[in-house]
Parts: structure tokens; C-alpha cells; sequence
């Protein structure tokens, strides 16, 4: 069937993970559960922030940008697995799969942005201090999140049209359970160098740049807090930071075994793995990273869950 994007397929097949009856709902009971998870966390740190005055700073407006990143990023990922998982339905149409890919790289692209964002208010709350309230202001922070949408909304954008410019014949067979700019390529008959161009760009700005943007940061974070001679103090400076760095290592490790490894055996065969634990695990894991040891956040979850001790 021929359409205006010249593409001769009109669906395609997802690879799910098991065939065995027993693992599938073992499997949707373990995906059903991060998901609520993630729902649930996100959405609390949300609320929390969103009415408690205390909170309403540069530092957790960030930090809410990234609760609504991983609500929309699990979001659009979990749903259709867990429809593959308890009905069989494993065929997503063309223009679901192109849907799929057009949020699940914007998402994950502003995410990484946001990263690096957070890491530039850390570094100056740290090491610059007294000039915290002059230099992280408030239209700098509405400034930074418009940017952070926007910029991987273009990408995204180009990399779809691209994307929808190329042919796709049989066989339809996804090696996985999303749709993603990768394993879409290997479906192509249509040449696809432009893409790839557009691939190295994207990964070089968005993983190569901000992540030594965000290195940067940590390193004179790490060298200013080294420089504090009270031991409360250097305490005090790395507990601002350490959970942000613990999503930032998180986040980095997916990205840089998915794509810059990529190529290596071992990681197509744990590519699904690596995938789970990018839409998933970190959507559910990161309230509770910033919550477990950050006292002003508990103390705003209490007083929106009232059943909270």
C-alpha cells in the first residue's frame, strides 16, 4: 500500500519478551507495578511542590520539570507494552510507531538537557553561593525550561520527518518492544546516510555536550566541597547534590550502553533490558532517589497524604 510518506507497510510487529504464558504475566504484574509506581511518585513530588511554598525555588522547579518528564516519558512507552503483554497485541500502525518515537526522543533528549540544567544550578548554589539568588533567577530558570522543551522538540521533530521520508518493506518485525530511530532503520529500503547524519548530531550535542557540561559541573562541585574544612559542611554540600548525581549516573549509563555501545554484541542482546530501565525503572526510582534524603520534600508529601506518618 502506498501512501504520501511512500512507505509500503501500515503496521508493524513489536517483539515482545516471552511467549511463555507464566513469564508474560509475571511480566505484567512487574510492569504494571513501576508504572503505577512512577504515576504515583511523580505525580506526589508534583503536587507537593506545586503547594508548598517552601519548595517554590529554582532548584525543585527543576525538579518538577523532570517529574513531568518521566510521567509523559513512562507514559508513552508502558501502556502499549502492557496491551502486547495481556491481550497479545504486539501489531502498533504506522503511525503509532512514529508517535512513539516522535515523544519517546523528545522526551528522552529534554530529559537529558534538564540533567545538565539542574547540574549548572547545583554548581552555582555550591560554589558561588552569594550570588545564587542574581544569577539563578527566576526568568534564567523559565528561560532554561522553555529551552530544554523546545530544543529536543525540534530534534525530535527532524529526526520523525526524516523518519517518515523513508520506505519500510518486509518483513515489519521490530527487534523490540518500542519504536525507536534505530531499530526502525534496520526496516528501511530506502537509504538512510541523512538519518544517520542527523543521528551523530543528536548524540553528539545531546549526549557528548551536555554531558561534559554536566561533568564540568560536578568537578568544581567536587572541588569546592573538597576546599570546606567543616566536616557538617561538606556534608551538608554534597546531600544538595548527591541525589541529582545519582540520576545523572543513572541516566548516562543507559544512554551511553545504548548508543555508544550499540554496536557490540552484548548490547543488542540486552538492548530491551537497558530500554526498561530508561522508560520504566528510573520513571519509578527517581521520586524516591530525591525524596529519601531530602527532609523538605518529605515534609511536603505529608502534608498532601494525609495517611502519611
Amino acid at each position: 500500500m502506498a501512501t504520501d510518506n511512500h512507505t509500503t507497510i501500515v503496521d508493524f510487529v513489536l517483539q515482545g519478551f516471552s511467549e511463555d504464558p507464566r513469564l508474560r504475566g509475571l511480566l505484567t504484574a512487574l510492569f504494571l507495578f513501576l508504572y503505577l509506581m512512577a504515576l504515583a511518585g511523580n505525580g506526589l513530588i508534583v503536587t507537593a511542590v506545586s503547594l508548598s511554598p517552601v519548595l517554590h525555588t529554582p532548584m525543585y522547579f527543576f525538579f518538577t520539570n523532570l517529574a513531568v518528564l518521566d510521567i509523559v516519558c513512562t507514559s508513552t512507552i508502558v501502556p502499549k507494552l502492557l496491551e502486547s503483554l495481556v491481550v497479545f497485541a504486539d501489531n502498533i500502525s504506522y503511525g503509532g510507531c512514529l508517535a512513539q518515537l516522535f515523544f519517546l526522543t523528545w522526551f528522552l533528549g529534554a530529559e537529558l538537557l534538564l540533567l545538565t540544567a539542574m547540574a549548572f544550578d547545583r554548581y552555582v548554589a555550591i560554589c558561588r553561593p552569594l550570588c545564587y539568588g542574581a544569577i539563578v533567577s527566576w526568568p534564567l530558570c523559565a528561560l532554561l525550561a522553555s529551552a530544554v522543551w523546545i530544543v529536543s522538540a525540534i530534534s525530535t521533530s527532524v529526526h520523525t520527518g526524516l523518519m517518515a521520508q523513508l520506505n519500510f518493506c518486509s518483513p515489519n518485525r521490530i527487534r523490540h518492544f518500542l519504536c525507536e530511530i534505530p531499530t526502525l532503520l534496520l526496516l528501511s529500503c530506502s537509504p538512510t546516510a541523512l538519518n544517520s547524519i542527523m543521528i551523530i548530531i543528536a548524540d553528539v550535542y545531546f549526549d557528548v555536550v551536555n554531558f561534559l557540561l554536566t561533568s564540568a559541573s560536578y568537578g568544581c562541585i567536587v572541588a569546592s566541597i573538597l576546599r570546606i574544612c567543616s566536616a557538617v559542611g561538606k556534608s551538608c554540600a554534597f546531600s544538595t547534590c548527591s541525589s541529582h548525581l545519582l540520576v545523572v549516573t543513572s541516566c548516562y549509563s543507559t544512554v551511553i550502553y545504548t548508543y555508544i555501545l550499540r554496536g557490540s554484541g552484548a548490547s543488542m542482546e540486552n538492548s530491551k533490558l537497558v530500554a526498561v530501565l530508561y522508560t520504566a525503572v528510573s520513571s519509578a526510582l527517581n521520586p524516591l532517589i530525591y525524596t529519601l534524603r531530602n527532609k523538605d520534600v518529605k515534609a511536603a508529601l505529608r502534608k498532601v497524604t494525609p495517611f502519611s506518618q
